[in-house]
């Protein structure tokens, strides 16, 4: 069996490394392209391997994320893993240090120390995502790094009942870009429901707001965007139950187009199994 270039890199790291640290943060991710590094652009991890850079100096240092987002994307809870040859002595004090050098929209919220055992890729992870929107409105404009607002009205009981189509396994393929031929889309969603927003407030939000809420293992790439989107062409009432079920099946000869905003959604919560 092949190793992926992921998990040896992992090891590398882990052999070049004596403290291990998983760093807790959230950011907005509207101004960013995204958490993986790319050329010639602003990314969230980025932006914190240059924060630590300035912080720890010449001191040795690398940084591996549990999660990716998509570009305009947000996180209200995402973890890092830092890799370090020196031990941290004060762990409230270099939080303290990273926070007053991040950027405003990027946040650490608290370090804990694990050790060379522990594998933030292998290690089983259950991730909340939500999708913040509102419809029959014209928003105010603060609103739009936060949710995505349709200005035409929506069935909402009739998505809110296609939602809970997606709990299960089922197979994704039609929801995920151009997946290769040996790419496993073969996913299980623990949660999929639509409520009312009481996640994220403000003055300037439309009301109501609505939350799409999914929870699951993990996904791949646009997958819970093409899921909303499918669910706001049940809600504009141009695809049926029916048609949702069948796309979600084995063979489905369809590939879905439709991607939803990307500022309406929101990693929210990332836990270890």
């Amino acid at each position: 069996m092949k190793t992926s270039p992921l998990i040896r890199g992992f090891v590398f790291l882990s052999m070049k490394a004596n403290y291990y640290y998983l760093v807790h943060i959230q950011y907005l991710g509207y101004r960013f392209h995204g958490w993986a590094k790319q050329p010639n652009v602003k990314t969230v991890h980025y932006m914190i391997d240059r924060t630590l850079t300035f912080i720890m100096g010449q001191q040795w240092f690398k940084t591996l994320g549990a999660s990716r987002t998509d570009t305009m994307v947000s996180a209200n809870h995402a973890i890092f893993e830092l890799f370090l040859k020196e031990p941290i002595e004060d762990l409230d004090s270099f939080l303290d240090l990273l926070n007053r050098n991040l950027p405003a929209d990027i946040k650490a919220l608290r370090l804990e120390e694990t050790d060379k055992h522990f594998n933030i890729i292998k290690t089983p992870k259950q991730k909340e995502y939500i999708y913040l929107f509102a419809h029959g409105q014209k928003a105010n404009p603060f609103s739009s790094p936060f949710m995505s607002t349709f200005q035409e009205d929506l069935d909402l009981e009739l998505m809110q009942e296609g939602a809970r189509y997606f709990e299960g396994e089922h197979d994704f393929r039609a929801y995920t870009k151009k997946p290769s031929q040996e790419k496993i889309t073969i996913r299980t969603v623990d949660r999929s429901e639509i409520v009312t927003n009481e996640y994220l407030t403000g003055s300037f939000f439309p009301s109501p707001s609505y939350a799409y809420v999914i929870q699951g293992k993990g996904f791949m790439r646009n997958q819970i965007r093409m899921m909303m989107g499918q669910l706001l062409r049940l809600g504009r009432n141009e695809i049926d139950l029916g048609y949702l079920q069948d796309s979600l099946k084995t063979g489905f000869p369809e590939h879905l187009s439709l991607v939803a905003p990307a500022s309406g959604l929101i990693l929210n919560k990332v836990s270890f199994s």
